[in-house]
């Protein structure tokens, strides 16, 4: 957390009333110097790459998930000569550079003092530092402010958290927003928007304002969780960027009555081999995340063979995602997102969709509800497991048109993407227990004894869990025809 500190601050007297230890630590000073390309597309998109004294280089990407006046933010260290940034950092923000160089924007020049909070009894609590920073600007002092920082051990309570808030308060600090030092030192320069920016269309916009913001969302989506994608930490960025694409691909579909015929053929294409790389990892993440999830639920002899199970499944996202990151590698993948930000910005749009956007609407969100209909129509009473999946994509499609359209629908139209969600939810359970339960199979086939027992356990567990989800999704079909007769489909 970051507070600003006017020049009467002093640190406060942490004592027995707030059960905190302060530590001053040896003073600090150190040059800072920040990367970006002329337009600043780093700072835009929340990024900043520096290179600091004693130190080394740091990349910093802005976190997907907002904790109030908290600033968290993934941070990632290289080795390096100060004079070009490593390669290995700019791989990681590839998307936002594509080919376009970086350079010296800032220069800061900063005296640190430090003070390390303990609690009663001995354990971290957090470290405070008081930032003396001064923005330099061909060796000339342009301007100079004073900060604190906050930095909490993970252990750290929120009630802690607010006592040394308070006492930093009534010290002098005074509360900000949690801006870095770098956008800071930049300025006005530093806050413009992205290359790409959702609109907000309402009851009175086109039809075409509607398919801008649509598209654009979804590339602001991509864009956004690209970089974890590269960093490989957390699964869901792939999960992210994954519906990212299926949702333009759907999108494009949804709004094709307004859009160029050849424009939108060609970014199909291109979308669709994005998802094909995408699709290698994440669907090895979802099988092996559920195969450990079952795992647990063997009898405790038979733990072991699963767990064997489970850690070929990893074995096999290895090769995924190094396919992948090899195909992020390349011009031909960087052409690929800049399409993507073309469309966001510019998207092929035809004369028609000048019409009001509210006419347009609804007729746009029928086609890929009676598609979906005619789908569950055609359904036997007991449908094969293939035919469930393209209800489940149909279901998709659905939502996806009606999350499209909803902000000139409005409610009635949220309602059922809602609803068509939780048919998409039920019939993607059953799809994931068919494929894993295949998956099974076909690994216990020349196994050793051990491992293909614990296979036909776990291919017994998700043929459990396949038929529950086709006992539950008639309800939820169910659902989304009530939401269908209340938006008037």
């Amino acid at each position: 957390m970051k507070l600003s500190a006017p020049a009467g601050f002093r640190w406060p007297a942490f004592g027995d009333e707030s059960a905190l230890v302060a530590t001053p630590l040896e003073k600090l000073a150190f040059r800072t110097v920040y990367f970006d390309t002329p337009d600043l597309r780093l700072a835009r998109w929340g990024c900043s790459l520096r290179h600091r004294s004693g130190e080394g280089w740091t990349l910093k990407l802005p976190s997907s998930v907002s904790d109030g006046p908290l600033l968290v933010r993934g941070e990632y260290r290289f080795d390096g000569e100060p004079i070009r940034p490593p390669d290995a950092a700019l791989a990681i923000v590839a998307a936002y550079l594509r080919g376009s160089e970086t350079r010296p924007v800032a220069r800061l020049r900063t005296v640190r003092h430090p003070v390390r909070l303990d609690g009663a009894d001995g354990a971290p609590v957090a470290e405070m530092v008081l930032d003396e920073v001064s923005v330099l600007e061909g060796g000339r002092l342009v301007e100079r402010f004073r900060e604190v920082e906050v930095e909490v051990a993970p252990q750290t309570s929120p009630e802690t958290l607010q006592i040394i808030l308070e006492a930093l308060r009534t010290a002098g600090a005074v509360p900000t927003d949690p801006v870095p030092k770098y956008t800071r030192a930049l300025g006005t320069r530093a806050w413009g928007s992205p290359e790409v920016v959702p609109g907000n269309p309402g009851e009175h916009s086109s039809a075409g304002q509607l398919v801008r913001n649509a598209i654009a969302s979804t590339v602001d989506r991509y864009l956004r969780h690209e970089p974890g994608v590269r960093v490989g930490e957390d699964p869901e960025s792939v999960h992210q960027a994954r519906v990212a694409t299926r949702r333009l691909r759907s999108d494009l579909r949804t709004f094709s009555p307004l859009l160029e015929q050849a424009w939108t053929g060609a970014l199909q294409d291109k979308l669709r081999w994005l998802g094909g790389l995408l699709g290698g990892v994440r669907d090895a993440d979802v099988l092996h995340a559920r195969l450990r999830s079952r795992v647990e639920s063997l009898p405790e002899d038979d733990r072991p063979a699963g767990s064997k199970l489970a850690a070929e499944l990893g074995s096999d996202r290895e090769q995924a995602r190094a396919q992948l990151l090899g195909g992020l590698t390349g011009n031909e993948y960087l052409g690929v997102v800049q399409s993507l930000v073309d469309a966001a910005r510019s998207p092929g749009l035809l004369p028609g969709s000048r019409r009001p956007a509210h006419d347009a609407a609804l007729p746009l969100l029928r086609v890929p509800w009676k598609k979906l209909r005619r789908r569950v129509k055609a359904l036997g009473d007991s449908p094969a497991d293939e035919a469930l999946h393209e209800v489940r994509i149909r279901a998709k499609r659905s939502r996806y048109a009606a999350e499209a359209v909803a902000p000139v629908l409005g409610k009635r139209a949220v309602r059922f993407a809602r609803a068509a969600a939780g048919l998409q939810e039920v019939l993607g359970e059953h799809q994931d227990a068919v494929v894993t339960g295949r998956l099974l199979r076909e690994r216990a086939a020349g196994a050793p004894a051990e491992v293909a027992f614990a296979a036909g356990e776990l291919a017994g567990l998700e043929g459990a869990a396949a038929t529950r989800a086709r006992s539950e999704w008639p309800a939820a079909w169910k659902r989304l025809r009530k939401a269908a007769r209340k938006l008037e489909l």
